[in-house]
């Protein structure tokens, strides 16, 4: 992970929903910040989706993982997200909201990673405004990852504020990026949980 909490884990409950949720983000997360090793193809070949969008997306992502092995996703992470000087998505805020990195979206990220609590690691050199840190923040504040399960309205503002603006097109550009195999089915899960969560924090 690439973040960190200041306080010990919450001992409080999460709901089935919630943890489903924060699932789906830390899968998301993990996917993104880190080449998938062999450990992790196998846990993706035994989820099994239910009906709907959702479910058929977690479905498409199981049977390719089956095809896949570690070196051959070790070169699609490559071409993707690192290239020959960049790769063929940026999953940055800064980025998708001005077009360069390191830009005000990261600092005001900073300034509320700061009063939530949420530390970055020593050692990361993912800026903290990656799609794959941003799925972790969400993950932990769902579950209680920063000391206390996040009140519902935090994280919606959490949300509004770094994530709805940027996340679903940079997750629609991975679902439809050259060289995205495994990935490609991880972008359109992370679009149609972007989608759900802005109907969901839209309605609440």
């Amino acid at each position: 992970m690439t973040v960190e909490a200041t306080i010990e884990m919450s001992s409080q409950p999460v709901s089935p929903e919630d943890q489903f949720r924060a699932n789906l983000y830390s899968l998301l997360g993990n996917l993104l910040l880190e080449v998938p090793k062999q450990t992790t193809l196998d846990q993706l070949c035994q989820l099994q989706g239910v009906d709907g969008e959702v479910g058929s997306a977690v479905n498409a992502l199981t049977q390719i993982a089956k095809s896949m092995d570690p070196p051959s996703v070790e070169r699609e992470f490559n071409v993707l997200f690192i290239g020959m000087g960049r790769g063929e998505v940026l999953p940055y805020a800064s980025y998708y909201l001005t077009g360069f990195l390191h830009e005000k979206p990261l600092a005001d990220l900073r300034n509320s990673m700061r009063s939530h609590g949420i530390q970055r690691k020593d050692g990361i050199p993912e800026p903290e405004d990656h799609l794959g840190s941003l799925c972790e923040m969400m993950a932990g504040m769902i579950t209680g990852g920063f000391g206390h399960v996040m009140p519902l309205q935090i994280q919606k503002e959490f949300f509004n504020a770094h994530i709805a603006t940027w996340a679903a097109h940079c997750f629609s550009d991975l679902e439809k990026a050259e060289s995205a195999v495994l990935y490609a089915p991880v972008g359109s899960l992370g679009r149609l949980l972007m989608e759900i969560e802005q109907e969901s924090f839209r309605i609440e």
